[in-house]
């Protein structure tokens, strides 16, 4: 549900990235934070748990262009990927444009990661939203660990919709960029029908 803001000429758009805990949502924000411009970024908030922090910051991607002469700004939102903090998650996609699930791809964790994609599906639900429309990308991340699953093997658990899907290391920055540039296409596309 994006906000017009008329004043400034931009659209807000937001954009939750969605996961079990420790898959390397932070890890995304953080390197996408530390990698823009600083005229080109708001501050970046981190609310911290005990094990868990959700992040956000908004930022104005120039190389996007406008529509119908508004800029378009993005704010990035992280969960807490822990079971206990379902409220949080609930709450955070509240008006959401497109959401990045970040799939762990370690063997043990192939569990938690349909666990949560079960879960973004029902809090999409109560917000009104149907899974099956929204603009999603899939993360495949921690491909530089040891014990991971093959793709092929991930994709009908995380990614049944066939939905466009990347391979990442987030801490060195490999996917990440290409994960966001395409969650922010299909925002900008959802946009243009409906403006």
């Amino acid at each position: 549900m994006s906000f017009i803001n008329y004043s400034s000429k931009e659209i807000n758009c937001k954009i939750v990235y969605y996961g079990p805990g420790l898959c390397g949502k932070t890890a995304n924000l953080q390197l996408i934070y530390n990698k823009t411009g600083e005229d080109r970024k708001g501050k970046l908030i981190s609310l911290a748990t005990e094990t868990e922090r959700t992040l956000f910051f908004d930022f104005l991607p120039l190389a996007l262009g406008d529509i119908k002469g508004f800029k378009v700004r993005f704010h990035l939102y992280t969960v807490p990927g822990q079971v206990f903090y379902a409220a949080s998650r609930k709450l955070i996609l509240k008006g959401c444009d497109g959401v990045v699930f970040v799939a762990d791809s370690q063997v043990e964790r192939a569990e938690a990661n349909v666990e949560s994609l079960e879960d973004l599906k029902i809090n999409l639900e109560e917000h009104g939203f149907d899974i099956n429309v929204m603009p999603m990308t899939v993360q495949y991340n921690k491909r530089d660990l040891p014990n991971i699953m093959p793709v092929e093997e991930m994709a009908p658990m995380v990614n049944p919709r066939n939905m466009p899907a990347f391979e990442a290391i987030a801490p060195q920055g490999q996917g990440v960029f290409e994960t966001l540039k395409d969650i922010a296409r299909q925002v900008i596309l959802e946009l243009k029908k409906n403006y």
